[in-house]
């Protein structure tokens, strides 16, 4: 079997109890933290709570190379761990379905997502969100400021009337990224590459998800580029037209 579990959104202690238990079940277990990573813990602290060793892959050893994990899961029971809800990159729903080809038993333990932390620490309406979109620092994509896409997702989903969640890069052990001091996308940041492009428009930071001390602001993009929101992770979401209780919800709980 292979059951592929997601480890929520900050530390080792995140995970649901039945995610810990399939865990402390399991023959061996493999996992990425590319996609995302939990910031408030280390490979050590996890496998130290979890009571096992755990064999970490990087992307092409997912992507390209995933049959050490799909053998192991042939005869054994194997689990594969991500920060997160664990299907929200299409990596894993591809390894999950390779697996599925190869008669191997398959299941999910669910974890927290940011997209619902964003709408549970801000208190905007999570039926509300629309597409989501990834803002990539400007090396990466080889231009200068905001990508066409990311522009268009977030307009997009503003003529809709919808929010957008925005999620910022990262770059932490990845091979071809030598600027250690730019491996996370910061809030401000983002917030600066978007005045640009959605000048005068609310925007709501969301740092730190997870941990015992999330902070939440919201302002123009303008202002919120000219301030520093500590440690990572962050994530930036773009409002729609706020109905009045949302409107209620930032006033009372975007403080920090």
């Amino acid at each position: 079997m292979l059951t592929f579990v997601g480890l929520g959104l900050y530390d080792e202690r995140s995970v649901t109890i039945e995610g810990r238990d399939a865990i402390r079940a399991a023959d061996r277990v493999f996992a990425e933290f590319y996609t995302s990573r939990l910031v408030g813990t280390e490979l050590d602290a996890l496998e130290s709570f979890h009571d096992t060793d755990i064999e970490v892959r990087d992307r092409a050893g997912v992507e390209q190379d995933p049959e050490p994990v799909l053998d192991a899961a042939e005869s054994a029971d194997v689990v594969f761990l991500t920060a997160g809800d664990t299907m929200v990159s299409t990596t894993h729903t591809d390894l999950r379905l390779r697996a599925e080809e190869r008669g191997i038993e398959t299941r999910i333990v669910h974890g927290t997502t940011a997209q619902t932390a964003a709408g549970s620490l801000t208190g905007l309406q999570n039926y509300r969100f629309g597409k989501a979109t990834t803002l990539p620092f400007e090396r990466a994509h080889g231009g200068d400021g905001v990508p066409d896409s990311v522009v268009a997702t977030i307009a997009d989903n503003r003529e809709r009337d919808l929010h957008t969640l925005v999620y910022l890069d990262i770059k932490v052990d990845d091979p071809h990224w030598d600027d250690s001091d730019d491996t996370y996308m910061t809030a401000d940041r983002a917030a600066s590459l978007l005045s640009t492009e959605f000048p005068d428009t609310l925007a709501v930071v969301v740092a730190r998800a997870g941990s015992p001390e999330p902070l939440v602001a919201a302002d123009t993009l303008d202002n919120l580029a000219a301030r520093s929101f500590g440690d990572p992770l962050h994530l930036l979401v773009v409002p729609a037209e706020l109905h009045p209780v949302e409107n209620e919800a930032i006033d009372a709980l975007a403080r920090d």
